[in-house]
């Protein structure tokens, strides 16, 4: 019988460390333009392997502010009702037009339309999110999905009630454009309600050699063109020609939210069973996303990244021709 002593043992956990290492910084998912989004989206929705751990809900949860433990799946939920009350969209009424920017495969845009009666239309540049949504989605909730390209919204002025959009910013080349087509679609007294992964502004210091390590993979392995910060993001949206005076309010949820990050890889210590049934690709697959959440945790702990929440409400002015054309029709996926 082979006996492995300490040291080999000690050895052999080490090469395969750096086996993975050297796997995962020579398989990354660089930005290569929106197709690459759409293809990364593709593949994790594919190979099942986030929502068999995750839930229908690709997005952070929100553990309270000092954090308090609670089931990873229910941290998503209150995520939700979170934003939906920081944000005012609790007050509007039922029926209201509520834009999904950035949908995943709907868990979000489900929970505005049961339990708030909003009328929902989830985009996003994944076809395979967009089917994988639709598929989700119950018959008779008012909640529908579209392929679309969040800077080139195929939608009129002036035609939702409120826009949501919940850790899509991150993937957009082009944050400017990003802001003005989602207060482009936006009628006047409607709300806006966003969530971001931002990085430190600069001008709260430089980042040093590490932090710039850091930042490169943090960009590079999820299709990250680059990271706005709180700041700058807010600059954007109150700037943008569509904005009309509007005035934007920020808050930081990175204590709130920063279990998420570790919590997301015990998940897949408590339910083995749900990776281990998608055979040795996806378990391979989990093991090569690890560092890479592992260090979104430590850049969110340590301040190099910061998750913002932004709202606000779109002044109202004389009324205007183009809010006759509030029709709220998707355009065939």
């Amino acid at each position: 019988m082979l006996v492995f002593s300490w040291p080999w043992t000690a050895a052999l956990l080490l090469a395969s460390g750096v086996a993975s290492l050297l796997f995962w910084q020579r398989h990354h998912r660089r930005y290569q333009g929106p197709a690459s989004v759409a293809d990364a989206y593709d593949r994790w929705t594919q190979d099942q392997l986030l929502e068999r751990l995750w839930g229908d809900h690709i997005h952070l949860g929100h553990y309270g502010s000092p954090p308090a433990r609670r089931d990873f799946r229910a941290a998503k939920h209150d995520f939700v009702h979170e934003l939906v009350r920081w944000s005012g969209l609790d007050r509007l009424p039922a029926g209201s037009r509520v834009l999904d920017v950035g949908c995943g495969i709907g868990g979000s845009a489900r929970i505005l339309a049961r339990d708030y009666g909003f009328e929902v239309l989830g985009i996003s540049i994944s076809p395979a999110q967009i089917q994988r949504a639709e598929a989700l989605t119950p018959s008779g909730l008012n909640c529908r999905f579209a392929v679309m390209d969040a800077l080139d919204l195929d939608l009129p002025e002036a035609s939702v009630d409120a826009v949501w959009s919940v850790e899509a910013c991150p993937h957009m080349p082009d944050k400017q454009r990003y802001c003005d087509e989602l207060l482009r679609v936006l009628r006047p007294g409607g709300l806006l309600a966003v969530a971001d992964w931002n990085r430190r502004d600069p001008s709260d210091g430089a980042m040093g050699r590490c932090e710039r390590w850091v930042m490169r993979q943090l960009l590079e392995q999820w299709a990250h063109p680059e990271f706005a910060s709180i700041r700058s993001l807010r600059a954007h949206l109150q700037r943008s020609a569509w904005a009309g005076g509007m005035e934007i309010s920020t808050d930081d949820w990175s204590v709130a939210t920063l279990p998420s990050w570790l919590e997301s890889i015990l998940e897949g210590l408590r339910r083995p069973w749900a990776l281990l049934s998608l055979g040795p690709k996806a378990v391979l697959q989990g093991l090569r996303e690890t560092p890479t959440i592992l260090l979104m945790h430590w850049a969110f702990a340590s301040g190099l990244m910061q998750f913002g929440v932004f709202r606000g409400r779109k002044p109202t002015g004389p009324a205007k021709e183009a809010l006759k054309n509030r029709n709220f029709v998707a355009p065939v996926s």
